[in-house]
């Protein structure tokens, strides 16, 4: 039996050889846009994943960050480089399936994409440890009347899209005003320093700061307790808004179509083998506040589907949208 399992584990290894060997083989620099400045969410997680793609790959994967627009910027880019495999991006999958809803970007859907997730994020709710709110329920309760102030990296981000699904959920008078940044980091630094009352950007983004003491998480945007090491466990946004529908959200790298197919076969077979086993990937998920679960191809797409239902219906509900969500075949009935 196990010379069996030995002879089993051989043909594996040699499988795998036969198909790198086969596959992609490029002879430049893969470039990844991060549509957003560094140090934010989508940056984070996209620096530990480049390295392991560079092994694989035998080039430097670099990451680029070009922010601006609530990321559609650095998108376009993206989508309007010559589409030969070496140039990516990276990003909440919501928002690259829904710019063209928004209308930042016109002619575009996650179709254009093949797309590899990695983690699941969650909003937190913070505020700057001397703004007087030590808990959701009388942040909310301000929210509700008053001026107060709440950093995000813009509407189309993934902070900023926490904040609307709070104000409609919550209903009735919203006083809350967003201000907006160039990126998840700038976003969270302004609440630090007082800037900003509040910040609904992504735990992953807070977590160090609140470590510090610099910043005090009130809630997550979930149905259960964030739980992270060093923190004390940070209750659900459904302990004061009960109807609040919650899906997770979904990162990744996105190659846009139309590359030879080589390319995409060569990076399925890399993320089955490393980046869905990952240790560094799994480290930093667990020491953020993150969700690790790696996909690609139809079950990544299948994953997603339900926050970018959300997102995309969402803008409709609140009069965002330019384009009707069924023509890039979101439907919100």
């Amino acid at each position: 039996m196990i010379r069996d399992i030995l002879r089993a584990s051989v043909v594996l290894g040699l499988s795998a050889s036969a198909l790198m060997a086969d596959g992609w083989k490029p002879d430049r620099p893969i470039n990844i846009i991060v549509p957003w400045s560094a140090g934010g969410s989508t940056d984070q997680v996209t620096r530990v994943v480049a390295p392991i793609l560079a092994e694989e790959l035998g080039v430097s994967v670099v990451v680029v960050n070009q922010p601006g627009a609530s990321g559609s910027l650095g998108t376009k880019s993206a989508l309007d480089a010559p589409r030969d495999g070496y140039t990516w991006t990276a990003n909440a999958i919501a928002n690259n399936a829904t710019y063209a809803v928004t209308g930042m970007l016109e002619n575009t859907s996650i179709d254009d994409y093949e797309v590899y997730l990695h983690v699941a994020n969650v909003p937190l709710v913070s505020v700057n440890p001397g703004s007087g709110y030590d808990d959701f329920g009388a942040l909310l309760e301000a929210m509700r009347g008053q001026d107060v102030t709440v950093g995000t990296a813009g509407v189309n981000s993934s902070g900023g899209m926490a904040l609307a699904a709070i104000q409609e959920a919550a209903g009735g008078e919203f006083g809350a005003r967003m201000v907006s940044y160039d990126g998840g980091n700038p976003a969270v630094i302004a609440a630090v320093s007082g800037e900003v009352v509040a910040t609904t950007q992504l735990a992953v983004e807070q977590t160090e700061m609140a470590k510090a003491g610099n910043l005090r998480p009130l809630a997550v945007l979930s149905d259960t307790n964030l739980v992270v090491e060093g923190l004390d466990p940070v209750p659900p946004i459904t302990n004061w808004l009960p109807n609040m529908e919650i899906a997770p959200d979904y990162f990744g790298v996105f190659i846009p179509k139309g590359a030879p197919e080589e390319v995409y076969q060569t990076v399925n077979e890399i993320w089955e083998r490393r980046i869905m086993t990952s240790p560094e990937l799994q480290e930093y998920a667990s020491s953020r506040g993150a969700v690790f679960a790696p996909s690609y191809g139809e079950e990544a797409i299948k994953r997603a589907m339900p926050v970018v239902i959300a997102e995309a219906c969402a803008r409709v509900h609140r009069g965002e949208a330019v384009l009707d969500p069924s023509e890039i075949g979101i439907s919100c009935e």
